[in-house]
């Protein structure tokens, strides 16, 4: 059964395609050029222009980007630089968390879905939160890939997207300028955001809207047709449930041992911690430099027993999750003299994964 919402659905996708096609063809056909900020140590930023680099004298006060804009004096210096430009912002390096990674040569064409997954374990960001970017070399006498990660929080990028895409950039690229450059590459692309064929989009889906309205008759009749459909599957739904509500109630009598024995099994769910669960939630707040010797779970308590460089942390991060509660040391932390490590014993309470009543 094909609703209202669903007709609108399907043609503002297809009013949206079609936009970004006209608009995709129209951009293929002119030349955009090519601008660069550069953040400075102090926070003003260089502007370069075309492919060699050269430096733009802009005057006026240095060039800084602030909030989601840029301060009026310096857009209106900017705006004739950077209106219909593709600009790449290049941010400091401390605005970035750099990681590395080594991987086989043979992940070389899987590395995207690799780094994603990898996001969560070497950065203090999810995949969906954080912004991050990778530069990979190929070591051939190893078969190894050499993978350098810069990534970032979303939230701390934006303002600078913004400030540019406001100037009337047609695509910002943002960049994280690497702390020691590899080779040629001085940077790590973050993201890249069409803003122009955005807003041109936006333009020509009204127009396409208005021209798509001579289908209204079509939804008219699909919403008549949708009414009296859907009134007769509503009486026999009805119907249906009624007739389960009867047949439910002549059974009730019988089946009050089946009731006992589910809001028992229902209850044991809701009191037994999972033990799986308790095992992956580990897993994820351990950081890398903690191995493991041991693991034990002993109802609804977990001991583990391991090496760290720091110990006293792991109570810390052990008791922020939402799986443990209680963590103790339940025998004293020794530290090797020829090891710079901790051998540590911890004790946590396992927390149930339903709360009881829900």
């Amino acid at each position: 059964m094909i609703s209202y919402a669903d007709i609108v659905e399907v043609c503002s996708r297809w009013v949206d395609r079609v936009a970004m096609t006209i608009v995709a063809g129209r951009q293929s056909l002119r030349t955009i050029p090519y601008v660069q900020l550069a953040e400075q140590q102090d926070g003003t930023f260089t502007v370069r222009s075309g492919p060699q680099g050269d430096v733009l004298d802009v005057p006026g006060p240095p060039v800084r980007l602030s909030g989601d804009r840029a301060g009026a004096e310096v857009a209106g210096l900017l705006d004739s630089v950077l209106r219909g430009a593709k600009v790449e912002v290049v941010l400091r390096p401390q605005r970035f968390m750099f990681r590395p990674l080594e991987l086989p040569r043979r992940a070389l064409d899987f590395l995207d879905g690799i780094v994603r997954a990898q996001i969560d374990r070497l950065t203090p960001w999810s995949a969906d939160a954080a912004a991050f970017g990778w530069h990979s070399e190929v070591d051939p006498a190893n078969d190894r890939i050499d993978v350098t990660i810069a990534a970032t929080a979303k939230t701390l990028i934006a303002p600078f997207i913004n400030a540019v895409a406001a100037l009337g950039a047609d695509t910002v690229i943002l960049s994280a300028a690497l702390p020691h450059p590899v080779g040629d590459v001085a940077a790590i692309k973050i993201s890249e955001q069409k803003a122009g064929q955005a807003a041109d989009a936006r333009r020509l889906r009204r127009v396409l809207i208005g021209l798509a309205a001579g289908g209204s008759a079509l939804a008219s009749l699909s919403i008549a047709a949708n009414a009296i459909v859907g009134g007769m599957f509503e009486t026999q739904r009805d119907d249906v449930l009624r007739r389960v509500a009867e047949r439910r109630a002549l059974m009730q009598p019988g089946r009050n041992g089946a009731s006992e024995a589910a809001r028992a099994l229902e209850q044991h769910k809701h009191e037994i911690p999972s033990t799986v669960i308790a095992i992956e939630a580990l897993s994820q707040v351990l950081p890398d430099d903690t191995y493991l010797t041991e693991l034990r779970i002993l109802g609804d308590k977990m001991q583990i027993v391991g090496v760290t460089k720091d110990a006293p942390s792991l109570i810390r991060l052990i008791e922020q999750t939402s799986h443990f509660s209680k963590a103790t040391f339940f025998a004293p932390t020794t530290r090797s003299v020829s090891e710079q490590t901790e051998h540590f014993h911890i004790e946590a309470r396992i927390e149930p994964v339903y709360t009881p009543g829900l």
